[in-house]
């Protein structure tokens, strides 16, 4: 949905770009690195990075990471391999969705954006979900939610900054994204605060059985994950149907939406959905090598995995849309470089957050919305510098480089924590005492 929220601002002429000979043709998209002629070169498209972008250069991973599993050898380099294979791959599936968007109308567009906006970093979470590595699991959540509204904010303030001395950005519609933030962050924060009230704590000791704590626990996590559907619904309903002039003006004005990856014409139906179930299914076939190697990595390279979860696998499932932000900062079209970062994370937490416990149901114990003190700490001040920025309605460069600096200070806390600390069962099974406060030991 992010994608679709295009706010091209006129008569600013500042930049080199912005400036040009004045013409009686409607005015065109600039010539730029990653967009093909009018006229067809055929497959010689494909072989030329000018065309098809540079990211799409580490499809050449693809094979190698297949290839490496089943030879059966270099389970680190088959966790590397994967993720810089995921990367094109869901730069394609967020391609070929915003092209079927365009197709089905701006309601079902809206609609499918909103849905499949971030369906790479959901296959990678299924598949750690099934796998048992419940930490990798909240640990990415939690790092998508900071990535998007730390470092992809940061970089592309940062980026268009260097720029534009001063942007602009509808500051209504980045109030209501990060107002419905911090309910996503109250979200991750209950269940917490529950975890550790005395009476809750009581149902763990030796005279009752772990099992009725467990069940508490549950009760909660199902609860807040309904509620949070149901603000999303809510949001989906404003951003699309009641408000929908301030998500994507040029809709009312009749403008035309200029493809955000550069690729000038729109695809045909047929090639939309055929890209978008191909790139989906190697993103599956990826997914399953990723993490499958993720125990053997985190041992060899000496990480934890809270860290690999919040730092790596939420940039690998990212990355795409990261540079997306970045590149239309530098266009100085910052309604949508903001929508993208707050709408990202709002799906994550909202949407992405609740399918994955719901689906936890379908195996033996479900998972549970209970995250670390330090991933709820991290989430928090994400979510109030985020609202700081999001209040004036206008960015600069140093905004964005302090965002960036507090991004690295949490990746920094991330990499030294203990292991034990992105543990949230340790011990209890075996009837040890429970943790004293949010979830960790």
């Amino acid at each position: 949905m992010a994608r679709k929220r295009v706010n091209q601002r006129r008569g600013h002429p500042r930049g080199p770009r912005d400036s040009g000979p004045s013409t009686t043709h409607p005015p065109a998209p600039p010539p730029r690195s990653g967009a093909p002629e009018p006229r067809g070169g055929g497959w010689r498209d494909w072989l030329d990075p000018r065309r098809v972008g540079w990211l799409n250069l580490l499809l050449l991973f693809l094979p190698v990471g297949v290839g490496l599993r089943v030879a059966g050898v270099g389970e680190t380099w088959q966790f590397i391999a994967a993720g810089l294979a995921i990367i094109p791959l869901a730069g394609l599936m967020g391609e070929a969705t915003e092209h079927l968007a365009h197709r089905l109308g701006p309601g079902v567009g809206g609609l499918l954006n909103a849905t499949f906006g971030n369906a790479a970093e959901l296959i990678i979470a299924l598949f750690a979900l099934f796998r048992g590595y419940d930490e990798v699991v909240k640990a990415s959540l939690t790092g998508s939610i900071i990535g998007n509204l730390l470092l992809v904010l940061g970089a592309s303030l940062l980026a268009g900054g260097l720029r534009y001395p001063r942007q602009q950005f509808n500051r209504t519609a980045a109030g209501v994204g990060s107002t419905l933030m911090v309910l996503a962050a109250f979200g991750m924060l209950i269940p917490a605060i529950f975890y550790s009230l005395p009476d809750v704590v009581r149902q763990g000791d030796h005279a009752r059985p772990h099992s009725e704590r467990l069940l508490l626990e549950h009760e909660v996590s199902v609860g807040v994950c309904l509620i949070l559907m149901l603000s999303y619904v809510l949001y989906l309903v404003f951003s699309l149907k009641t408000h929908q002039n301030l998500f994507n003006p040029d809709a009312q004005e009749g403008t035309h939406d200029e493809s955000l990856h550069g690729h000038g014409p729109g695809w045909g139906l047929g090639r939309s959905v055929g890209t978008l179930l191909v790139a989906t299914a190697f993103v599956a076939i990826m997914s399953e090598i990723l993490i499958g190697a993720v125990e053997h990595t985190t041992e060899a390279l000496g990480l934890t995995g809270i860290f690999v979860g919040v730092i790596v696998v939420a940039i690998v499932g990212n990355a795409a849309e990261h540079s997306t932000a970045i590149l239309v900062a530098r266009k100085n079209k910052m309604d949508l470089s903001v929508g993208i970062a707050i709408g990202s994370a709002l799906q994550i937490a909202l949407f992405v957050a609740p399918v994955l416990v719901f689906a936890s149901y379908l195996r033996d114990e479900p998972m549970d919305l209970l995250f670390t003190t330090l991933e709820v700490v991290a989430v928090l001040l994400a979510v109030f510098i985020a609202r700081m920025v999001a209040e004036d309605g206008e960015s600069n460069w140093l905004e964005g480089a302090m965002l960036l600096m507090i991004y690295a200070i949490l990746a920094v806390a991330f990499f030294v924590l203990p292991a034990g600390e992105g543990h949230h069962r340790a011990g209890a099974e075996a009837g040890a005492p429970p943790p004293a406060a949010g979830g960790t030991e």
